[in-house]
């Protein structure tokens, strides 16, 4: 293993610095160049790459976002943008491949493992919804991000006795919007994997109000409904008038938690190692606190459960 080609890849989420950083890092330690393609996979079949080196990942671990760029490509799932890749691969004389993203970037992983790339993921998705890791990377300081609003919004929604909707990142997981309710002590989760009854959380929101509760705050994810909708709803079966917080990309910037910048400095170091260990077509994961290797396969044909007594508790928390 000599030369080791890095991208990044699908939406961006805080802790892919750090986790470049970390490759980059793991790499020179075993006198191994690290070859950056930028802007994912648009950047392979462009051969657009530069030798990624110590000094250029120099005060990166605090930045959100990726310093290599990133972007979605549909052409990647196309025989023909494929056999490009894995040319360029070849051309720049790259023994190993390690691709930081989510799901649509693991399934390019295993496409191009299967022409005979040497390839390990990396889970980076802030919904939390990739099998094979406890916590994927982007995940923890996107909560944070969100609780932080949903604190500032409580302020007010105190101060005028309202009811506000916040909808937050998650179209096919309500991770996000079920652990930022528990932990900010909203009302009410709506969240995909989970048939919502809007008229007993109107029911619960007027009882509220009878015991001088000053404030509500119902959290959404996108994939289960929108703000807009809950709102015109909750007015609609018991008058309730509410305020809309569409959060949006917020969720994604900023500075990564320390969870984040530890779990991307682990995985990115796991990722080089199981490279030179000769593993292949994996993804390291966080399980149950240790660096684990799950086949790609195994991933992409798994849905990340979701934990039952989470649901029930903010169910109880929220009452």
């Amino acid at each position: 293993m000599n030369r080791i080609a890095l991208l990044t890849s699908g939406g961006d989420a805080p802790g892919m610095n750090p986790c470049i950083r970390a490759v980059v890092h793991a790499a020179a330690e075993k006198n191994i160049e690290i070859i950056a393609f930028k802007r994912g996979f648009m950047g392979l079949l462009d051969n657009d790459c530069a030798l990624l080196e110590i000094k250029d990942t120099s005060g990166i671990i605090d930045h959100g976002g990726t310093i290599l760029l990133s972007s979605r490509c549909e052409e990647f799932k196309y025989d023909e943008a494929q056999k490009e890749a894995v040319k360029n691969l070849i051309a720049n004389k790259c023994d190993g491949l390690i691709i930081i993203g989510g799901d649509g970037s693991l399934r390019g992983a295993a496409a191009i493992a299967g022409r005979g790339v040497t390839v390990i993921g990396i889970p980076c998705s802030i919904d939390n919804d990739i099998f094979g890791s406890d916590m994927s990377l982007g995940t923890d300081t996107a909560l944070n991000n969100i609780i932080d609003v949903i604190d500032k919004i409580k302020d007010t929604a105190s101060s005028h006795e309202r009811t506000f909707i916040i909808e937050v990142m998650g179209r096919g997981s309500g991770y996000l919007a079920l652990i930022s309710a528990i932990t900010t002590g909203a009302e009410a989760a709506i969240i995909p994997e989970v048939t919502f009854d809007l008229e007993g959380i109107a029911a619960r929101i007027k009882e509220r109000y009878k015991r001088h509760k000053t404030s509500n705050i119902i959290v959404v994810a996108e994939g289960a409904s929108t703000a807009y909708q809950v709102s015109r709803n909750l007015s609609k079966i018991a008058g309730i008038i509410s305020k809309i917080t569409v959060l949006g990309h917020l969720q994604r910037g900023g500075s990564p938690t320390a969870f984040d910048r530890l779990l991307g400095s682990r995985l990115g170091f796991a990722a080089v190692y199981e490279l030179i260990d000769g593993n292949s077509n994996c993804m390291m994961g966080l399980v149950k606190g240790d660096m684990t290797a799950t086949p790609l396969q195994i991933v992409l044909e798994r849905r990340k459960g979701f934990d039952d007594r989470l649901i029930n508790l903010a169910k109880i928390l929220g009452s």
